[in-house]
């Protein structure tokens, strides 16, 4: 009788698995219904395959959807009940910057292993669901920028693996619970909310933007006010008062503004009576020098700074010119120098070239030159000085340098002795106690910092892969060369304003060897953005150092986004965090720069060196490769042939991205 029974046990068996648990198919026809639910662009996905692992936006793993990616594509309308519940291995959710309305559906506590939930950039409204307290594995949650209301509830603490929440730009009110605790909490963010009260602790070692837009009070913001039991006004002294004392106070009040009134008009008269003299007396003195020295020096107007107008946020010597016509302000200031004795009175009116340069000008013909201002760097102003014989040079008037004639003369011969096609030549150098100068090569591309964030309109030359990764190898060259300068020789501030391109778009490192002469005045905004963690003295940047500052100039390249600007997304966090969130999110396909995305055959080498600059760019220097290694990498990257792949669709393609979608 068994052996009858068992064949009836498996087609029963088999006929009712379908049904038992989801599977791919119930999968698949979630996200159909999804797409049928909301509107706005049409989702590319080909719906005659039968397995929606290829399509748009969808990862699988183990034959199930565990991760649906969906931003910025003009999603519209309200999300119903009984669609994402049904994607039950569902791990990571993007539908951010869409137009979605309404609620977050309440099935959404079906997905139990949900670890990433972005959608900030909606209109999301009501309070915060109390769906999301059903989901304790999740780690990154962002609604930001949406129209949530209400308080932020306790039940968030539920949340207990949770490392960001973000919950800016929406209308939540009343104060934050004294009693909300994450553990493991990296990333927070309450701005611009109809936020009071005090700062609980446990959120304080977050900085102040964190806060901003709000009404609350505490660490890191200013202290909350404490209620202080002022004693009873005195009889007459009030605003109420009617008597008497209040008409004398209201004469006493009369008399005071009538004084203070005369204090300051004396005040301005006297202040206009002592800038008429100085001004009289600098105009003799101008006269006087200028009867000495205009055949030394033809000054036609003062320096002018224009930076606002400036295409890029900043620009070296070699970088793109504005236009200005701005006579030789270097020259304004070293007309009369050299009064100082000994050595530097003895140079006080040459040039010192190195090497086999060409003297075909002197102390007195780059005075006489006209000048545009190229752009004020971290070291000193840079000028374009075209001499009267034809020649352009780009002069840097240093800032800041304190050292003595020996010492400049020491350090900067060793920069001039440095000799490679990667780096721009230092043609000369002048020296006295009031002006540094220094005579490099003009490169008429300007930098690569004003040829990525300049111009983006029409008659823009496009950076495509083929010159970017040309730049990538030829800066890895010129610093791997100064690195071999000696072990204790670094270039110290790397960055794109200090790599410069000549008309064949060829590369020239700039600036190195000079950040061991300034002043520590100049250290605070140095390198900003590019420097490493590990760095507390800019004058002191070991190679190591230097090899993260490539590393964040290798992102830049890939994404088109300067490390400089204080906020490169709506986190505000620096340009590798930035990379390695964005991979961990919604992998490369928002990484790159628009114009690098138009070849599909790179992609491959795009990852490859995307990896190389997430490399440099390691918290711990010793996780970082050599200049040598990083040339070579490059090299290996430009070199290699064969079939281009895909993107690459995990985030665990990247070794130093944490995957904060597995357990």
């Amino acid at each position: 009788m068994l052996p009858k029974i068992l064949p009836l046990l498996a087609i029963a068996v088999l006929f009712f698995l379908p049904f038992s648990a989801p599977d791919l198919t119930s999968d698949r026809a979630a996200l159909l219904a999804l797409r049928a639910a909301v509107g706005g662009r049409t989702l590319l996905w080909n719906v005659n395959q039968q397995s929606p692992c290829s399509w748009a936006g969808v990862q699988c793993e183990s034959n199930r959807v565990t991760a649906l990616r969906l931003p910025g594509v003009a999603l519209s309308g309200d999300l119903p009940n009984g669609i994402l519940g049904n994607l039950t291995e569902l791990r990571t959710l993007s539908l951010r910057f869409n137009m979605l309305t309404g609620q977050i559906p309440s099935d959404l506590a079906l997905c139990t292993n949900m670890r990433n939930l972005y959608l900030q950039g909606n209109k999301f409204s009501g309070q915060i669901p109390e769906v999301l307290f059903s989901l304790p594995d999740l780690v990154r949650l962002n609604l930001a920028s949406n129209n949530f209301s209400g308080e932020i509830p306790l039940s968030l603490n539920n949340l207990t693996r949770l490392r960001t929440l973000f919950l800016e730009d929406n209308q939540l009110t009343g104060s934050i619970p004294a009693d909300l605790n994450f553990p493991k909490l990296e990333q927070f963010n309450v701005s611009n909310n109809q936020l009071n009260g005090s700062i609980p602790d446990s959120l304080q070692a977050f900085t102040t933007t964190s806060f901003l837009g709000t009404s609350l009070c505490g660490k890191p913001l200013k202290s909350c006010p404490e209620d202080i039991n002022l004693p009873p006004a005195e009889p007459g002294t009030g605003d109420q008062s009617n008597g008497n004392n209040g008409t004398e106070n209201k004469k006493k009040k009369k008399l005071s503004g009538a004084a203070v009134a005369g204090i300051v008009i004396g005040s301005v008269l006297g202040f206009l009576l002592i800038v008429a003299l100085v001004i009289l007396l600098c105009r003799r003195t101008r006269n006087k020098k200028t009867s000495r020295s205009m055949d030394i020096a033809t000054i036609k107007q003062p320096e002018t700074e224009l930076w606002a107008e400036k295409p890029a946020p900043e620009a070296e010597n070699g970088g793109v010119s504005n236009g200005y016509s701005v006579a030789a302000a270097a020259a304004a200031a070293m007309t009369g120098s050299g009064k100082g004795g000994g050595a530097a009175e003895a140079n006080a009116k040459k040039l010192v070239f190195f090497g086999n340069s060409a003297r075909v000008f002197d102390l007195e013909d780059l005075l006489r030159a006209s000048a545009e201002v190229l752009g004020k760097g971290t070291f000193g102003t840079a000028y374009k000085a075209v001499l009267e014989v034809g020649t352009v040079v780009a002069v840097k008037r240093l800032k800041d340098v304190n050292v003595s004639a020996k010492e400049f003369k020491e350090k900067i011969e060793a920069v001039g002795a440095m000799d490679h096609d990667s780096l721009v030549p230092l043609r000369a150098y002048y020296y006295s106690i009031d002006e540094k100068l220094l005579v490099y090569d003009y490169m008429p591309m300007g930098s690569l910092s004003a040829l990525l964030h300049g111009n983006k309109g029409a008659g823009r030359t496009p950076l495509n892969w083929q010159i970017r990764s040309a730049v990538a190898l030829g800066a890895a060259r010129g610093v791997e060369y100064i690195h071999s300068r000696g072990p204790m020789v670094s270039h110290g501030n790397i960055k794109s304003s200090n790599i410069l391109l000549t008309q064949s778009y060829e590369v020239r490192v700039s600036d190195f060897g000079l950040a061991h002469l300034v002043g520590p005045s100049t250290t605070p905004n140095r390198v900003a953005g590019y420097r490493a963690p590990e760095v507390t003295d800019p004058r002191k940047v070991s190679q190591k150092a230097d090899v993260y500052s490539f590393g964040v100039l290798l992102l830049e390249l890939l994404t088109g986004k300067a490390p400089t600007h204080a906020l490169l997304n709506e986190e505000g966090v620096d340009l590798p965090r930035w990379v390695q969130s964005i991979v961990r999110e919604e992998w490369n396909s928002e990484v790159f720069d628009l114009e690098l995305q138009r070849d599909p055959s790179v992609e491959e080498d795009m990852v490859k060196l995307l990896q190389l600059g997430i490399d440099c760019a390691a918290q711990y220097p010793n996780n970082r490769p050599s200049m040598s290694e990083v040339r070579i990498q490059i090299e290996e990257i430009i070199h290699t042939s064969g079939q281009k792949g895909q993107f690459l669709q995990a985030p665990d393609q990247i070794s130093n991205a944490d995957d904060f979608s597995s357990r």
